[in-house]
């Protein structure tokens, strides 16, 4: 994801996230943060011709990786997409020296859960009340050794 890419995550997050979106000044932070030798963040698009259909980013600090964000374009839902963008956050992980990834997922959000636990992500707990202003709770997940779980996933061309 490079700077020219925000205006058209936005309008995906605020498609996606009405209640919780990200703000354009949070995407330039994470950003800030993903060049260069003291990078700490990878943030990726899956777009085609021009037209954008995803993205994600993974934060990384010592040797844990937080998955950020994942967001796949509606009419995309089912077609592997989203295995792709978290592969590559995984081969990010890898690359960083996680040795742990976590992630918060809406409790709600089913699709999303089976996509994680596909990739060995299991539960560890809950944050009561972490989505705002909706008040939703966030069922937290872990993956030990994410440089194992990224192996036999193909497609589409994820730029970061």
């Amino acid at each position: 994801m490079r700077w020219w890419d925000i205006d058209p995550v936005l309008e995906l997050e605020k498609d996606l996230f009405p209640e919780d979106a990200w703000s354009r000044g949070m995407f330039w932070s994470e950003l800030a943060h993903s060049r260069g030798p003291e990078a700490t963040r990878r943030y990726v698009v899956a777009e085609d011709e021009g037209r954008l259909f995803g993205y994600a980013g993974l934060a990384a600090s010592g040797d844990l990786g937080d998955v950020q964000t994942i967001a796949v374009r509606r009419e995309q839902w089912g077609t592997g997409l989203g295995a792709r963008l978290l592969a590559e956050l995984l081969r990010a992980a890898t690359a960083f020296e996680c040795a742990e990834v976590l992630l918060e997922c809406r409790v709600d959000n089913v699709r999303a859960q089976k996509l994680y636990e596909r990739f060995g992500f299991e539960a560890i707990g809950f944050r009561r009340g972490y989505y705002q202003p909706g008040n939703v709770d966030a069922l937290v997940m872990r993956l030990n050794d994410p440089s194992t779980s990224v192996n036999g996933v193909q497609g589409t061309e994820i730029n970061g």
